[in-house]
């Protein structure tokens, strides 16, 4: 029984998905603050967004009046191999690892330095012409011990091995499924991201945020149906179910998101909530995918594999 302050725990994330408020909002200029900067002083943004990452943890373990459970939540990229044989395996892997030009995605920019302690060597042959350096030093405040990692997830490209082994990007047929922000519904690509960052970094992972935006409306019966976002969230659930099976220590999951919300540079078009949010009154009304996935937190996971979609409602 926890009776003391120093007996409870608490969970920190020192920052949320790096790679959109570093790249998209200083190289690609879509998020705030809209910058598009040179190669060089985007590159300053991104070193001092991983040296932030690591004092936050040195501060957050000196300080917190609970002992702390420190993690971070970048944007938990991976690709899902076009088959099951090694080779696209192996370049599914490498496409997210491997740098090849200058990019804001790949993980090992993030995820080497804050959990391995190292600098990628392909990031310093890519990057180095741009004077990107990163000492000893850096490093060591970088490189914090974590205790779990968290990732969001929404898709993922497919990709296979080419005639020479590198990764070939397949595209997706028209018509492949997508949810309102444009994004494909990839099922399977949560699977393989948490794999192949369970492989690489051995930290116990948590899904920090996945979900789904849709066109939602409060319909004349007074209700918000968005059988397409139980149908996400039962796939993408059934496929982090399978990593589980597989030994990867998945600790939870967090549904992206409680309520409609601004939504980065889109404002509020996009609408990724369980709980529809008129913006003109406030008022708030459950869509049948809270009813849902009531059921699903209620039943520890068994609704996911009945057949009836609105479970619940």
């Amino acid at each position: 029984m926890v009776d003391k302050l120093s007996d409870r725990v608490s969970n920190w994330m020192t920052q949320n998905e790096p790679q959109c408020f570093v790249g998209l909002g200083h190289s690609v200029g879509v998020h705030a603050p809209g910058l598009k900067l040179p190669w060089p002083e985007y590159l300053t943004v991104l070193k001092n967004s991983l040296l932030a990452h690591g004092k936050s943890v040195q501060v957050i373990r000196a300080h917190a009046k609970t002992k702390p459970s420190v993690s971070f939540a970048p944007v938990g990229h991976g690709s899902i191999p076009a088959s099951d044989s090694p080779e696209d395996i192996a370049a599914a892997r490498a496409h997210d690892d491997n740098i090849k030009v200058p990019g804001v995605w790949y993980r090992s920019l993030h995820l080497d330095p804050a959990i391995l302690g190292v600098w990628p060597e392909d990031a310093d042959r890519v990057f180095g012409a741009y004077g990107m350096t990163m000492s000893d030093g850096d490093l060591k405040t970088i490189c914090q011990p974590l205790d779990w990692l968290g990732l969001n997830f929404y898709s993922a490209p497919t990709v296979k091995a080419g005639p020479d082994g590198q990764p070939v990007v397949v595209k997706y047929p028209a018509g492949h499924p997508q949810n309102a922000m444009g994004w494909p519904i990839t099922p399977e690509g949560i699977y393989w991201m948490v794999k192949f960052h369970y492989e690489r970094y051995g930290l116990p992972i948590v899904i920090t945020e996945n979900g789904m935006a849709n066109l939602d409306a409060v319909d004349e019966d007074g209700g918000v149906h968005d059988p397409q976002r139980i149908a996400y969230t039962r796939s993408y659930l059934k496929q982090l179910h399978r990593a589980i099976q597989d030994g990867i220590d998945v600790r939870g999951y967090f549904h992206w998101s409680l309520m409609d919300n601004f939504e980065w540079a889109e404002g509020y078009s996009k609408r990724f909530g369980l709980v529809h949010v008129d913006y003109a009154t406030q008022k708030r009304t459950p869509k049948d995918s809270a009813y849902w996935y009531r059921e699903v937190i209620r039943s520890n996971g068994e609704a996911l594999m009945r057949t009836d979609s609105l479970i619940g409602v």
